[in-house]
């Protein structure tokens, strides 16, 4: 036999009634953890160690040098070492193949200061001050709010931020 359905009760017309829950005036929404960013502005995070001030008046200079080191990339599909790579060719390319080098760059900046006032400049990325919340959506479809907080997050950019006090 079968069954039917009316106004979300189960009626049985003979044999067993098949299992069917009623959604009427119940909501079912997976469990589901999250972040929400609730605000951003730009904002600059300073690095350690990079702060300089000078004045009053005068011309203000400041630099600084970064080094990191560029390393090889080997790519084969047959079993090769790199150092008989690397001598291969040292001897059939150039003698000044390496397997690293190293290279410094450097940022300076200057700035005029204004008379009977302090220059001050420190280096640091510009990025972001990002509000957030962490989120858990419940069966019943509310949504309890876990923890919140402030992120400082910084982006790839750096260079210098330059203010004037009076003393």
């Amino acid at each position: 036999m079968g069954a039917a359905m009316a106004t979300g009760v189960a009626l049985t017309l003979g044999g067993t009634a098949p299992a069917i829950a009623s959604d009427m005036g119940t909501q079912s929404c997976p469990v589901d953890y999250g972040v929400l960013i609730t605000s951003h502005s730009g904002y600059f995070l300073p690095a350690s160690g990079q702060s300089f001030k000078d004045g009053p008046g005068g011309t203000m200079t400041v630099s600084v040098t970064k080094a990191s080191t560029i390393t090889y990339t080997l790519s084969t599909s047959l079993e090769v070492s790199a150092s008989y790579l690397f001598a291969a060719a040292k001897a059939q390319v150039s003698g000044s193949v390496a397997s690293s080098t190293a290279v410094t760059v450097g940022h300076t900046y200057s700035h005029n200061i204004g008379s009977k006032k302090y220059g001050h400049m420190q280096y640091g990325s510009s990025g972001y001050k990002v509000g957030w919340e962490s989120n858990k959506t419940n069966p019943n479809c509310t949504t309890t709010t876990l923890a919140r907080g402030t992120a400082y997050l910084p982006v790839n950019s750096v260079g210098w931020k330059y203010w004037e006090t009076s003393s």
